[in-house]
């Protein structure tokens, strides 16, 4: 499984997250080149495809299994489990958000660095919220988080 140690911590105040649903993220978004590349580099990762995201507002784009659609346990996909496996997805460029499964120690590690914090909607513990990149490391490292959401959900199958 794919995994960063130690986590390094996040650089300055947290953004300002919304109170109401759809939890987003109000300000310090990523800029558009970096959202872009974001999106670009996740879906370059091996065996991801993008689709709809089953949980997420319009302009958001879910990072996809090709050869894992059902999930192997509901606490390893954002979606529900009659819809395909969902293991992480990015907001819209006016938000720039992410939301994926990781381990909950994994997703306390993740707050305790000050990269994201607890998804308010999150039924198992395992789905957490995660501040848009704002530069080249932040974007190197949030797509490590999207490698380790990927791995995470394929845990306990043969893909």
């Amino acid at each position: 499984m794919h995994r960063l140690s130690p986590m390094p911590m996040r650089a300055g105040a947290a953004p300002t997250v919304s109170d109401e649903g759809p939890q987003r993220q109000l300000d310090q978004q990523s800029p558009p080149e970096i959202w872009g590349r974001l999106v670009h580099d996740a879906l370059a990762l091996p065996g991801v495809v993008e689709g709809h995201s089953a949980v997420s507002p319009v302009g958001s784009r879910a990072f996809l299994l090709a050869d894992l659609v059902e999930a192997p346990s509901p606490e390893r996909s954002l979606a529900p489990p009659e819809d395909r496996l969902e293991p992480a997805h990015v907001h819209g460029v006016g938000d720039t958000s992410l939301h994926l499964v990781l381990p909950p120690r994994r997703g306390t590690e993740i707050v305790a660095a000050g990269w994201g914090i607890p998804h308010a909607y999150g039924d198992y513990g395992t789905e957490w919220f995660v501040y848009g990149p704002r530069n080249e490391r932040e974007l190197a490292f949030v797509l490590e988080l999207i490698r380790e959401a990927l791995d995470f959900a394929r845990v306990g199958t043969s893909g």
